[in-house]
């Protein structure tokens, strides 16, 4: 099991006001699913990801990814367990603007002190599994919207992850270029990849095994989906 999380709950101070985003949230994830969290705004769903991507801790229950306990631990060891075990993929891209694709890519292996030969391997490696071996040296803003989310998609692959969490990752795109994009998840899960996606588009969800369904903080349903019942 990869993921197992115990009757989790978080709760926000704001001022004098506690708000409650998630309550005794129970749920386990598979090796090799693919598994999308939808639900309405303000249902948790973006906490939930922020739990599940150790960028937030729980205010109560428990958190195992791969074995490890990650409720209790620090920023230090939260920032570790991200670079280690999870590639981010997000609806604005989050690139660098003056750094060309190779070096976007290339970050998360900066940060963990892969040598520099090894690192430009690496990059080029994820840069051809999402198609774009033939761009690694345009910029940001020399690349089309679709462009620029595989060279996220592959920055988020470059550390071999074992989760890739994308939240609303065709959320910026024409529906053929977010086609393309699903495409590629398709592909990176065939391959054995874990995937956690995080949408409020119906049809985009589809293309998961499963579906967590939230509302006012709880799981509402999780189901198979038609496609991969």
């Amino acid at each position: 099991m990869l993921i197992q999380l115990q009757d989790i709950s978080k709760n926000y101070q704001i001022g004098t006001v506690s708000v409650t985003a998630l309550k005794s949230i129970h749920m386990t994830i598979e090796r090799n699913e693919y598994v999308a969290i939808m639900g309405p705004s303000g249902s948790g769903k973006s906490t939930l990801m922020n739990i599940l991507g150790c960028l937030d801790t729980p205010s109560g229950g428990s958190y195992l990814l791969n074995n490890t306990n990650v409720s209790d631990m620090n920023d230090d060891q939260l920032a570790e367990i991200r670079n280690r075990e999870i590639g981010f993929v997000f609806q604005t891209f989050n690139l660098l603007p003056r750094a060309n694709a190779l070096h976007n890519v290339e970050l998360p292996l900066i940060y963990n002190g892969t040598p520099a030969s090894k690192r430009r391997s690496q990059a080029m490696e994820a840069l051809e599994k999402v198609g774009l071996g033939d761009r690694v040296h345009h910029k940001p803003s020399e690349l089309s919207g679709g462009q620029r989310q595989r060279v996220a998609i592959a920055r988020a692959l470059v550390n071999n992850p074992s989760i890739i969490l994308a939240d609303e990752p065709t959320g910026n795109l024409d529906s053929k270029t977010g086609d393309e994009i699903m495409e590629i998840f398709e592909t990176l899960h065939e391959a054995g990849n874990t995937i956690i996606l995080v949408t409020h588009e119906e049809y985009i969800a589809e293309h998961s095994d499963r579906i967590v369904r939230l509302r006012d903080g709880l799981i509402e349903r999780d189901e198979a989906t038609n496609g991969h019942v």
